[in-house]
Parts: structure tokens; C-alpha cells; sequence
């Protein structure tokens, strides 16, 4: 085990590596044994980083609306737990566009109730105090998210300050792509019997041609994605990143798995340094701050220690 030395904020921080290349971070001077006390000293670091940044760089996976009653489909077991009905089926299977042509009814059953869900969920705690810490950063924050729920945007997220790199379900296309633009689905209803999860028999369609409509997210063996408005907060998203070039960008990750490392990577490629808040998978680069713990309860216990510094 081999250890450097991290600065934030003008403290030295002990970096401890393995032969895995996991790493986790300490104060100087704390005991570094590997026990469940080092979660305090985690949650300061992460505080300081995060009161020490320039700009917040906000990544959201799946688990990050684990709290706020959503399910993150983590492998089989959990999408099947999600949607018993559909047992002995694969989330990849179901989440693809083909199924809008060749048997709409269950596509739309499993996105409508998903669009429901979504709906009625309640963004937790742990939205606000994300956006009050961004609020607090001179250059402000950005949300790179694959969650396709619009909970940021539900919570007060400023829409120009939020990339859905998988599309929204709050959005639509036209299966036919007759030239029509991705409208909003804030009018569609959907009615699913729970008991089949398979819609009916109105589907949302087109307003230009008629055709049947799907959500505007990119699905697996997906080539008919439009990618226009995602294209439209990517601009934005870049134009963010230049703003903050060579300022002190801190990244707070939470909840992106291995399986789709989308948000993973990104977090790790911008920022000068990483939080990885992931209850199963918080692993972190050289020089992270990985907390093993639950979206809202590590942003409480960060958001508690920044309190004691105000």
C-alpha cells in the first residue's frame, strides 16, 4: 500500500492507494486503518472539496432517485422486483424502439408506467441541497445525468443547466420520423393495467403525421434516436466547461453504476477532483474522495459538515 499527498483548500490530505488502485482519502495525521471510522474523515474531505470549489460538476446515475421511491433496475433481479408482470424478461429487451411497431401495447405499458412513475415521484432532500451548493460556487454548477426522469428539473435545476445524455421520457419523437420536432409530453396519458404492464389501446402519436409516438431516449439497439435536444444542452454544456477552464471544478457523483459508465467517465475526465457517492461501487481514481453510502444520506452528512463551516 503506497500513500501521496492531496492539497484541498490548503490542508494535506493523505491519499492511500492498494495494489487495485483503489483509493481513499484522509487528513494528514488520521489513523488510516481500514475501518468504518474513516467515514468521517471522508465526509470532511469531501465537505472541504466541495466548499473550496470554484464550480460543482453534478453526475447522476440511476441511483441517485433511489431515495426518492424510484427503482434503478440494478440487474435482473432488480428490474423483475420493479415489474413482477414481466419476470423473465430483460430491461435491454424491453427498453428497445422496435417494440413501438411490432407490439406497442407492451411498449407502451412498460415507458407509460415509467412516465407515471416519474410523474408522481417527489425529488428528495439531497436535489435541494445540491442546488444550494451549487448556488454557493462562483462558477455555478452543470447536472450531466443518464437518468431519463426530469427529477433535477423537478427540483428547481435551471433547464439550461442540465445535460440528459439518454434523452427524457418527458419528451417525444415520431416513430416515423416525418420531420416532426421532439414536442413535449406533458398532455400524453397513459392508461397501463398493472397486472400485464401493457398499454391501451390509444397510443400517444404524432401530431404532424399520426404516427405512433415514443419517448425521446436513447434505448438500447437504438438508431432512430433524435438527438436534437440533447445536441441543444450539449452546446450548453460545452459552452459551461469553458467558462470554467482552469478553474477548481469539483464533481459530486452519485449513483452511476459500472454496467453504463457514462457518467462515470465524464466525472473523472473534467473534474480536479472526485466525489463518488455509490453504495456498492465507489472505487475511485487516485485521489478521490469514494463514500460508500446512499445518495441522501451522504449528501445530509456532507451537507452537516458544511453547515459547521458557514
Amino acid at each position: 500500500m503506497a500513500a501521496g499527498m492531496l492539497a484541498l483548500g490548503g490542508k494535506q490530505l493523505v491519499v492511500i492507494r492498494d495494489s487495485c488502485s483503489k483509493s481513499v482519502v484522509e487528513p494528514a495525521g488520521v489513523n488510516t486503518r481500514m475501518s468504518q471510522q474513516r467515514v468521517d474523515p471522508l465526509i470532511k474531505a469531501a465537505a472541504e472539496a466541495i466548499r473550496t470549489a470554484d464550480a460543482l460538476l453534478i453526475g447522476a446515475g440511476a441511483g441517485m432517485g433511489v431515495d426518492s421511491g424510484l427503482p434503478d433496475f440494478r440487474g435482473p433481479e432488480g428490474f423483475w422486483k420493479a415489474y413482477p408482470p414481466l419476470r423473465g424478461r430483460q430491461f435491454s429487451d424491453l427498453s428497445t424502439p422496435h417494440w413501438f411497431q411490432t407490439d406497442p401495447a407492451i411498449a407502451w405499458g412498460f415507458f407509460g408506467h415509467r412516465l407515471n412513475l416519474y410523474r408522481t415521484a417527489v425529488p428528495h432532500p439531497g436535489f435541494a441541497m445540491l442546488r444550494r451548493w451549487g448556488q454557493d460556487r462562483p462558477f455555478g454548477s452543470f447536472v450531466f445525468t443518464s437518468n431519463v426522469d426530469g427529477q433535477f428539473q423537478k427540483a428547481g435545476f435551471p433547464d439550461d443547466g442540465v445535460i440528459e445524455c439518454h434523452g427524457s421520457i418527458h419528451y417525444l419523437q415520431c416513430t416515423r420520423a416525418c420531420g416532426k420536432a421532439i414536442w413535449p409530453a406533458d398532455d400524453v396519458r397513459v392508461e397501463v393495467d398493472e397486472a400485464t404492464i401493457r398499454a391501451g389501446p390509444a397510443f400517444p402519436s404524432c401530431p404532424e403525421c399520426g404516427a405512433i409516438a415514443r419517448p425521446n431516449i436513447l434505448m438500447f439497439r437504438d438508431w432512430e434516436w433524435d438527438r436534437g435536444r440533447c445536441a441543444g444542452q450539449h452546446t450548453r454544456y460545452v459552452h459551461w466547461l469553458r467558462k470554467v477552464a482552469g478553474r477548481r471544478v469539483v464533481a459530486v457523483e452519485l449513483g452511476a453504476g459500472l454496467a453504463i459508465p457514462t457518467v462515470r467517465d465524464e466525472c473523472e475526465e473534467r473534474a480536479q477532483v472526485l466525489v463518488r457517492i455509490n453504495p456498492r461501487e465507489a472505487d475511485t481514481p487516485p485521489g478521490g474522495i469514494p463514500l460508500t453510502m446512499g445518495a441522501l444520506e451522504a449528501l445530509r452528512a456532507i451537507d452537516a459538515e458544511l453547515a459547521t463551516e458557514r
